[in-house]
């Protein structure tokens, strides 16, 4: 007479491994939790990473276009100028959309009074801009307004948002003044942070004619700035040098601020590299530790394992069962894993008001790492348990 062979139905190998883990929920909640430290850490750092990188591009989109101009120097080091002409130059460039200049006033200095030292300046330098640098940069007036035709022939002074900050001055009235190379000037505005020309937030901006007038600069631009049509950039880089100063194309410095903005991208993707190697060490130290878990489990269970065994369960059957309890470990410490690194990114990209973004590849591969840590954590638990002979179980009762 033939023997049957006996079989496990699925739904028999799940309902036993979680009827084991259920009846130890501490062992079971600490042994996973070790798995989703590791997971939620790799989930985290590749969330935050691709909601930071999601805000550099974003940024990068709407700045990528905006080219710097700068004056740079001749033969011998000596500096070149730029010429009066340059900006009005540059706009003839057909891809060339806006332009501004801005001129930097050497010795001027800016205090909150005349009764501040002067060598305490803040390090806050004084530019000579047009009205058209708002929308050449994308410069927005956080209090009060901007220079326009009126104002830069008087007095009137724009605070870049760090030189505001040092300075102590948070809103604009009609009373507020700084004192700029040795008279006050009225404050007219206050302007958001600039993140790719953070010289202009250091700087007090004043009108070219006044800066001409009473502060003594001659008028040449040291820097100037502009956006092209986006697929035209590299084109127009290459002939800013002879437009922008045809006699000495050498002495002028031409500089695309977007590419800090790659930099930092690149910079942050390496990072990530190092924090994954973290989280894959939690990992490992999680593994061990089901690993052992696991061991100690068969120890504690060797009666529960000679029974089946004496009932007709195969050997295959106690060691499907076994891994099968070390993947639901680590699939409920990855679940677990991947909600709390979805959660961290979450609070981050709340916080820095960045876009919420965590790459699917996290979610599915924070799971799927789990399954494989535990079945291999499972392996050797799950032999040691299949290799106990039923009288040898049974005695050690």
């Amino acid at each position: 007479m033939s023997r049957r062979s006996s079989r496990m139905r699925p739904e028999d190998v799940l309902g036993t491994a979680g009827g084991a883990l259920l009846a130890r929920p501490w062992r079971t909640a600490l042994s996973a939790l070790g798995i989703a430290v590791g997971i939620g850490a790799a989930v985290a750092v590749l969330g935050v990473s691709a909601s930071s990188r999601a805000a550099l591009l974003a940024e990068l989109g709407k700045q990528g276009n905006l080219v710097t101009v700068g004056a740079g120097q001749g033969f011998g080091n000596s500096p070149v100028p730029l010429p009066l002409a340059a900006p009005g130059m540059i706009r003839r460039i057909a891809p060339v959309e806006q332009v501004t200049g801005v001129g930097y006033v050497a010795g001027a200095s800016v205090r909150r009074s005349a009764a501040i030292p002067a060598i305490d300046t803040h390090g806050i330098a004084v530019l000579a801009t047009q009205t058209s640098l708002p929308r050449t940069l994308g410069a927005q007036v956080a209090h009060g307004t901007f220079l326009n035709a009126a104002t830069i022939h008087y007095p009137a002074v724009v605070l870049g948002a760090a030189a505001a900050r040092s300075l102590g001055i948070d809103r604009v009235t009609t009373m507020t003044q700084v004192f700029v190379a040795g008279r006050y000037f009225s404050v007219v505005g206050i302007l958001r942070r600039v993140p790719l020309t953070p010289e202009i937030d250091q700087a007090a901006l004043v009108g070219f004619p006044v800066a001409e007038q009473l502060l003594g600069l001659s008028g040449h631009p040291t820097s100037i700035y502009l956006r092209a049509l986006p697929d035209q950039v590299s084109a127009v880089i290459g002939v800013l040098p002879f437009t922008a100063n045809p006699a000495q194309p050498d002495g002028v410095q031409v500089s695309r601020p977007s590419a800090l903005l790659t930099a930092r991208a690149a910079a942050r993707t390496a990072l990530t590299g190092l924090f994954l190697a973290l989280g894959a060490v939690a990992v490992i130290v999680g593994a061990m530790g089901i690993a052992n878990i696991m061991v100690i489990s068969v120890l504690e269970r060797r009666t529960e394992i000679g029974l089946r065994r004496a009932l007709g369960a195969r050997r295959h059957h106690v060691a499907t069962q076994f891994i099968t309890e070390s993947l639901l470990l680590c699939a409920l410490g990855g679940v677990a894993g991947v909600a709390l690194g979805a959660a961290a990114t979450g609070v981050y990209a709340l916080t820095s008001d960045h876009p919420f973004v965590v790459p699917l590849t996290a979610l599915t591969g924070g799971v799927g790492v789990a399954l494989t840590v535990g079945a291999i954590a499972g392996v050797y638990p799950a032999v040691r348990a299949a290799r106990l002979a039923p009288t040898e179980a049974l005695r050690a009762t």
